[in-house]
């Protein structure tokens, strides 16, 4: 009678254990299949009711050194956990939006404190350059709720995700009035799955809140379809999707400088002597009228600005730049319409005597003004597309297709609707669509996107492959494990998300000299203006002039994307090398650490037993006895006996019969094999079974083991005959790793459960300063608080899994593990592939980012220092035109942001 059953394994610590479990449960008549999870450490066995019972297979696993616990107690701790954390998950949420709307970093800023004083929000971030807001908020408070709050604030928010929902926008073709709309939103808010729908009929566009567990985005389109009208995802036309930013720019740049040009030439063509006056005497009035459209289509998204910034108790540039722009027309109009005096007609001629008021027009100011402002902002969006391109072509890489099995037929589906257990082909040249297990088929795969490694790696029956990874060369049947959000994947794109959304600490400086900004500049402005007409006596026009040129030279937005540009490049170039920052303050305080812990197994060994030296006594055959040796080993479960298996199979070893196999646990095997009796275990268990050893071990043994060896002792015939050095190889770049964080000035140590001679060894080979040794994995956190408690600022370099506490502990935690495992790490940093000179590459960028950042509020902070000094006139007769000062204001940004992509030459080094 077939059944299935749930045992509880204590004590396993690695995937050695899992094998060794795995084999002694399977070794049982009746058991027909075994699966161990070490992250779980749990066994499910499928059994044969009538051959084996539970117990037995509990004997089986405590006799093979491992703990078994009562699993209905086990459950019920599982369930209460599960229970706590769901309530935990109800009360506080994060959610993400798209912002426009926003002109400079004190936008970001007000939108932050606007949504901080919101009832149940614990904490928002807006991120400048990304135009992202991520909140983290109880239950009570909605995504509807939040957008609503930003909105009120003077800007537009877009959810991209919210309380485990996806958003999709989209525009709609077809509509002819608000009927329609509604007609759109009584049928898809009537669709299971379907939790919020918004149709806007001016804009023709829609946005739907869905669970994706349960519809799927061409479910959606097609219920639009079949109402009557076309939906058409804005993710289809890039060039779209991309309007709200550089695109977008540049259509209001065109725009107001086709506008721009003929004013320009009406008013300066005369100031250079030229009789330019096609108009006659309307001329001025032609002038006023194309100036009143620049500052309807131009100037209109500033004044917007301004308007909420002021409504809402904050400054930004756009109240810099509406000062500037209206001062500068409306006195024009007063004197076009009530002031004009002796100066009637002579549009652009400079004021006369000092002191004076001369009716003078300057409405070629305001359309100038924002030519040059509206250029930066487009370069400056071009720049910040730029410096996020390194996620854009993640995104970029996952699949739109797949292929899967449905009765035996081959069908083509977006790869969005693949479900968990499809079985997915994929054909050679393909990208694979989803994280799953191969059930059939063998090929190579290029996985460099993961791993960064361009040489592929081959995969065969039984291995695990990662989504947007390519098929080089087999025909592959998959079988899907994770799909959408929880593949690997999707949690790098997430995790580099969130490291971009999040604040370095270094940028609360930049947001606490922004707040105070605007308004120190605005009285700058109103000062430099009284100093000039009423102290100085010069003409109201050059006062005028001078507080226009004061207002616009000003630049918050260079301060506000000093920081998050860097960290925008800087984790770009991370993610490329599978270097992966979860924080944006790690990417910063990674270059403060003083102090680095490494874990020795598996972090600076390769956490595999290797067979290093075979030494044979005189008087026997070594090929021979390998081969008998071999053979025996192949039975037993020990991480040993599996690494001299492995050595057999790089020697070609015939593998023979081996009968009458018994096995000690912890101390070796009796067995027959090629008409021999074997001993093979330690030296304590030969000499047990009275054996002597004395013919290898004064010398050999003794030499072997100084170098750090682990021996395996085999008799043959009662004779010791030889000796297996083991050993957990070394990786070869380790040495080079941590002479190369010497030469940075950082402090080494190695913690390790071994005892001290191996651990001295193994610190001694690859250059480390000082060990800890006989450390227990759960007393690891207490080393790293020993050197915290001396005032280091401490790294700790782990697996990810035993190391967990230690890492979370250490100031900056650094796991390293496979890509398939990167969801699963704890650390702060996470390195793909498994590469421990990553740790000092990771170091460098953050030292390298740092430096960047540093850079750009110098810049930022001297052209403010230079720029308003001489728009205020103090290098006198020195000055600049409001017109140049806008040029160069908006220039300031552009070179943040370029300075910021320079960190891109940084990443050949790397």
């Amino acid at each position: 009678m077939k059944k299935t059953c749930q045992i509880k394994v204590g004590g396993m610590s690695c995937d050695h254990c899992v094998r060794a479990v795995t084999k002694a449960l399977k070794k049982l008549d009746g058991v027909i299949d075994a699966k161990v999870s070490l992250e779980k450490e749990m066994a499910e066995i499928t059994f044969d009711a009538q051959v084996v019972n539970e117990d037995k297979m509990k004997e089986a696993i405590v006799d093979e050194g491992y703990q078994v616990e009562d699993i209905s107690a086990q459950e019920e701790k599982i369930e209460d956990r599960k229970e706590s954390v769901e309530k935990e998950e109800r009360k506080l949420l994060s959610s993400s939006f798209k912002i426009s709307g926003m002109s400079c970093a004190n936008c970001a800023g007000t939108i932050e404190r606007g949504l901080n004083k919101l009832d149940g929000v614990t904490k928002a971030v807006v991120n400048f350059p990304l135009e992202t807001l991520t909140v983290e908020h109880l239950e009570t408070l909605t995504a509807d709720n939040i957008a609503a709050k930003v909105e009120d604030l003077g800007y537009k928010a877009i959810p991209i995700s919210a309380n485990g929902f996806e958003t999709l926008r989209f525009k709609i073709e077809g509509m002819s009035c608000v009927n329609c709309a509604k007609t759109i939103e009584r049928v898809l808010s009537k669709t299971e799955g379907i939790k919020n729908v918004s149709v806007n009929f001016p804009m023709e566009e829609g946005m739907v809140e869905f669970d994706v567990n349960t519809i799927k985005t061409d479910d959606i389109l097609n219920l639009v379809k079949n109402s009557g009208y076309k939906a058409i995802p804005f993710a289809e036309d890039k060039k779209k999707e991309e309007e709200g930013t550089a695109e977008k720019e540049k259509r209001a740049f065109l725009l107001t400088a086709l506008l721009t040009i003929p004013i320009a030439l009406l008013v300066h063509l005369p100031q250079l002597g030229i009789d330019f006056r096609p108009f006659g005497s309307i001329q001025d009035y032609v002038i006023f009228a194309i100036a009143t459209a620049v500052q309807i289509t131009g100037g209109f998204p500033f004044y917007r600005g301004a308007y909420y910034s002021l409504k809402n108790r904050a400054t930004n540039m756009d109240v810099l730049v509406s000062l500037g722009i209206s001062a500068s027309y409306l006195y024009s109009v007063m004197v076009l319409f009530f002031l004009r005096g002796p100066m009637e007609g002579m549009t652009g001629e400079m004021a006369g005597e000092t002191g004076q008021i001369m009716h003078h027009l300057m409405f070629e100011v305001a359309p100038e003004l924002l030519t040059f402002i509206l250029l930066g902002k487009m370069m400056e969006a071009r720049a910040k597309g730029k410096a996020g391109q390194a996620l854009k072509k993640l995104l970029e890489l996952q699949a739109d297709k797949a292929v899967v099995l449905v009765d035996g037929n081959e069908k083509e589906i977006p790869a969005s609707q693949v479900r968990i257990g499809d079985i997915v082909i994929v054909k050679p040249g393909e990208k694979i669509p989803v994280d799953g297990e191969i059930i059939e088929g063998y090929s190579s795969v290029d996985e460099s996107m993961i791993s960064g490694e361009s040489i592929p790696v081959e995969k065969k029956v039984g291995d695990e492959v990662t989504g947007a990874t390519i098929n080089k060369s087999g025909h592959l049947k998959i079988k899907t494990l994770k799909v959408g959000k929880d593949t690997v994947l999707s949690q790098i794109i997430k995790m580099v998300q969130e490291a971009q959304a999040d604040k370095a600490p270094i940028q609360r400086f930049a947001d606490t000299v922004s707040n105070y900004f605007v308004p120190t500049v605005v009285s700058i402005s109103l000062i430099s203006f009284a100093i000039w007409f009423l102290v100085k006596g010069m003409a109201f026009i050059f006062a005028f002039t001078i507080m226009i040129s004061v207002l616009v030279i000003a630049c918050p937005c260079a301060l506000g994307l000093a920081t998050p540009t860097a960290i925008m490049v800087g984790s770009g170039i991370g993610l490329r090398r599978g270097i992966l920052f979860k924080k944006a303050s790690t990417l910063e305080n990674i270059s403060k650490l003083q102090m680095i812990l490494f874990d020795k197994t598996g972090t600076i060994t390769k956490g595999e037993p290797k067979v290093v030296e075979y030494y044979v006594a005189d008087g026997f055959d070594g090929r021979d006895l390998l081969k008998k040796a071999v053979s025996a080993e192949k039975k037993s479960t020990h991480p040993l006996a599996e690494a001299i298996s492995r050595f057999g199979d790089e020697k070609n070893v015939e593998i023979i019969d081996v009968n009458s196999f018994n096995e000690e646990s912890g101390k070796g095997i009796e067995c027959e094999a090629g008409g021999s009796k074997l001993v093979i275990g330690r030296l304590a268990f030969l000499e047990e079974k009275g054996i002597d050893v004395s013919n290898i071990v004064v010398e050999k043994a003794e030499v072997m083991q100084s170098e750090g060896n682990t021996l395996v002792f085999v008799a043959e015939n009662n004779k010791a005959a030889a000796i297996f050095g083991i050993s957990d190889v070394i990786k070869e770049n380790a040495k080079e790793a941590i002479s190369s964080l010497h030469s940075l000035g950082i402090r080494t140590c190695m913690i390790s459960g071994d005892n001290k001679k191996i651990a001295s060894i193994v610190a001694r080979k690859v250059g480390i300063e000082s060990f800890e040794a006989e450390v227990l994995p759960e007393d690891k956190i207490n080393t790293v608080k020993k050197y915290q408690a001396e005032g280091l600022y401490v790294g700790m370099v782990g697996d990810g899994i035993n190391d967990a506490p230690a890492l979370a502990q250490a100031n900056i935690g650094i796991a390293i593990g496979s890509g398939t495992d990167v969801a699963k790490e704890t650390g702060e940093v996470v390195l793909v592939k498994n590469d421990l000179f990553d740790v000092y590459r990771a170091i460098q960028l953050g030292r390298k980012t740092l430096t960047k950042i540093k850079q750009n509020f110098f810049w930022a902070l001297f052209y403010n220092a230079l720029g308003i000094p001489i728009a205020a006139g103090v290098f006198y007769p020195f000055t600049l035109p409001p017109q140049w000062c806008a040029l160069a204001m908006a220039f300031s940004s552009v070179s943040v942001v370029s300075n910021s992509l320079l960190l891109t030459r940084y990443s050949k080094k790397l």
